[in-house]
């Protein structure tokens, strides 16, 4: 189908709230599959491999595959590896960050490096700070996987990837080049995953300032949920607008489950 649309879906607030499935988001993505529209879960979260995102998911009941999971983290060691051949990266991160990085062929070193690359973790320690400092002062180049400054936990909020290049930022007078949303890097090597056109690509997501500005900035159709971040009565004092607002992906509008081509106009699944 020609005018099929393609679905990037933001995570935590969209499709799970820690590590609880929000209601019916399962049968969602079943419809989606079922009917074969393109779609992507797309995350800020460089921690984790995609293959563990995957896993996560499949334990609460939604039929996922790592091929159907898109990071920050990804996005990150795809962007490096178009700039140069051969490229070295010290990197504050975890699991998932290094993973992607060494899959696009990326070398993780201690010293001499091209860029120092930042994403969300536990297990940085201070010393590790003062080494992204000392290099980036030496000449790397300073790159964010995102600039959230804070990660949701069931605990409570932690500092993010944000928070952390902050203090790099201040201490060498660098900016960071942020990959993940809603940077246009990121939503548009999405988007090209997808394989549709950018009138055709939905994001779906619960924070006005970045899944839906991001959205709004690259062309796409931006649909707001507030099962998530945003309440609805904070809406309106932002300057742009999401084309869609709902409750969750239970109450995906008509009009795009339409021209997705999974119900007909007469009403109903498209068989």
């Amino acid at each position: 189908m020609k005018n099929q649309l393609g679905f990037l879906l933001d995570m935590d607030g969209v499709v799970y709230r820690g590590n609880q499935m929000i209601p019916a988001a399962d049968r969602f993505i079943e419809t989606l599959k079922k009917n074969e529209v393109p779609f992507l879960f797309l995350t800020n979260n460089s921690q984790r491999a995609r293959r563990d995102i995957a896993m996560k998911l499949q334990r609460m009941g939604i039929a996922a595959e790592s091929d159907d999971v898109f990071t920050c983290a990804m996005a990150t060691a795809r962007f490096l590896a178009q700039q140069r051949k051969r490229v070295t990266a010290f990197v504050i991160g975890e699991n998932g960050l290094t993973s992607a990085l060494h899959h696009n062929g990326i070398a993780v070193v201690d010293d001499d490096a091209d860029y120092v690359v930042i994403g969300e973790g536990r297990t940085m320690n201070f010393e590790m700070v003062e080494k992204a400092v000392r290099l980036v002062e030496k000449g790397a180049r300073l790159v964010a996987t995102n600039l959230d400054a804070t990660c949701p936990t069931d605990q409570g909020t932690r500092p993010g990837c944000g928070a952390i290049v902050a203090m790099i930022e201040k201490a060498t007078g660098v900016q960071a080049f942020s990959v993940g949303k809603l940077s246009g890097v990121m939503m548009r090597m999405a988007q090209r995953q997808l394989g549709v056109r950018s009138e055709h690509t939905v994001m779906v997501g619960d924070t006005m300032y970045t899944d839906i500005l991001g959205g709004v900035e690259m062309g796409f159709i931006t649909c707001l949920v507030l099962s998530g971040h945003t309440k609805i009565e904070e809406v309106k004092r932002y300057a742009y607008q999401p084309d869609h607002i709902i409750e969750s992906l239970a109450h995906m509008p008509d009009a795009l489950m339409e021209k997705a081509g999974i119900i007909s106009k007469t009403g109903g699944v498209a068989a």
